[in-house]
């Protein structure tokens, strides 16, 4: 199977490590890439939101399937285009794709399908805000109702704060705060069966403690020790498979990943979001302890054969991960700065870490940043002290001007707090 894959972030290149790894993937090409994953696939030039561009070059690569990384591709319709061309394509339709492109509609879903969420206010004029902010109190949570890259959403006792967020938005959604903690659970889905992979937790905040401004995701790891056994087969049962089901009976099947982003609440498990893609950077975590192969499923989800495929094989290895963002990241990170160090990781810390590259570039012979969220620095272990060890060992390798991490990704669980 020849395959490709479009987007050029850290989650592509977890995407195409993997899918290089596959026996049954006999090329693989990504567009457009970057210097990390030029390394396993063979790159190309493409505008990403350009569903005719995508489906003409997986057509010349004589593509088996093509998997879209990112969520802008998706909510702009290139799955469409590449299915209209008669290419098998992993991912959601561009309306199916709303179920991230629209958190409104995200609630509309969930209401339908009786799904446990907050509760919450779709607000368009300054009075609605002023009325939801006032109805739920502190802490506020504000979410942009469209695609904010992972920065859309305000969690703040501010009010000033809150109500200046939501009246940037062309249209917001104001809800109730979900206490207790985060989980997140992706699921690959062809419409009909729903194959669940294991649970991640990210690390939103810029800053240790869960300090700072909301980023994209600073770091990551797998398994949950402190998660209740069961908590997949409820997520299953009252989340991941009712959705799909709704959308079915709306006539907007979903295929490809579903990502419940979960809070485990005092009043038991709530969906804060979803998401019609693979996240990042739990996707980093989550594939490095997938041992089933990645090509077969991606294709059964965009074939609508999942429910021929035996459930999915995990590795007992812990993972963890960890972001080396750029100088000012999530603000206006610098770019264009070396980064040293990357083969010192390979020739050392390999097989057991490695490095996922986010927000990079080739400058002649050197590795340059090219994005706030750089690299992400991933590695497995017995459990998640070893995993955590390794990957900051090889964090430590690593120089880039300017650089941060958090220090503290995996620490409590680890620790067993």
């Amino acid at each position: 199977m020849k395959v490709l894959v479009i987007g050029g972030g850290a989650r592509e290149h977890a995407l195409c490590r993997s899918l290089s790894l596959d026996p049954d993937v006999t090329a693989l090409y990504c567009a457009p890439g970057n210097a990390g994953i030029a390394e396993v696939a063979e790159l190309h030039p493409v505008d990403a939101l350009d569903g005719a561009a995508v489906a003409r070059l997986a057509g010349e690569l004589d593509a088996g399937l093509v998997v879209v990384g990112p969520e802008a591709p998706l909510v702009a319709g290139v799955v469409d285009a590449v299915r209209a061309a008669g290419i098998p394509c992993f991912g959601p339709s561009r309306e199916a794709a709303q179920l991230e492109g629209s958190k409104a509609f995200a609630k509309d879903v969930m209401a339908g399908a009786n799904v446990p969420t907050a509760r919450s206010y779709v607000c368009t004029t300054p009075e609605e805000i002023d009325t939801a902010l006032d109805a739920f109190g502190v802490p506020y949570v504000v979410k942009d109702d469209g695609l904010a890259a992972g920065k859309g959403v305000v969690v703040t006792d501010d009010l000033q704060a809150a109500r200046e967020h939501a009246l940037a938005c062309d249209r917001v959604v104001i809800e109730e705060f979900l206490d207790g903690p985060e989980v997140s659970l992706f699921a690959i889905t062809d419409g009909v069966t729903v194959l669940p992979l294991q649970p991640a937790q990210d690390f939103k905040r810029a800053l240790d403690g869960d300090q700072g401004p909301n980023t994209g995701g600073m770091g990551a790891y797998s398994p949950l020790p402190w998660a209740d056994p069961k908590l997949v087969d409820e997520v299953m049962a009252t989340v991941l498979q009712p959705t799909v089901d709704e959308l079915r009976r709306r006539g907007t099947p979903f295929s490809g990943l579903l990502y419940a982003g979960l809070a485990i609440t005092s009043r038991g498990v709530r969906v804060i979001e979803f998401n019609a893609r693979f996240g990042d950077p739990e996707t980093q975590v989550v594939l490095a302890r997938l041992k089933t192969p990645l090509a077969r499923v991606l294709l059964s989800s965009a074939n609508g054969t999942l429910d021929a495929e035996p459930p999915l094989n995990w590795r007992d290895d812990a993972a963890v991960t960890v972001v080396i963002a750029s100088h000012n990241y999530p603000d206006t990170p610098r770019t264009g700065d070396r980064i040293e160090g990357l083969d010192e990781v390979a020739a050392q810390d390999a097989p057991h870490a490695y490095v996922l590259h986010a927000g990079t570039k080739r400058d002649g012979d050197a590795v340059v940043s090219a994005g706030g969220r750089v690299l992400s620095v991933t590695a497995t272990g017995a459990d998640l002290t070893e995993a955590r060890e390794r990957a900051y060992a090889a964090v430590a390798r690593i120089r880039l001007d300017g650089a941060q991490c958090r220090t503290d990704i995996a620490q409590k669980a680890a620790s067993g707090a």
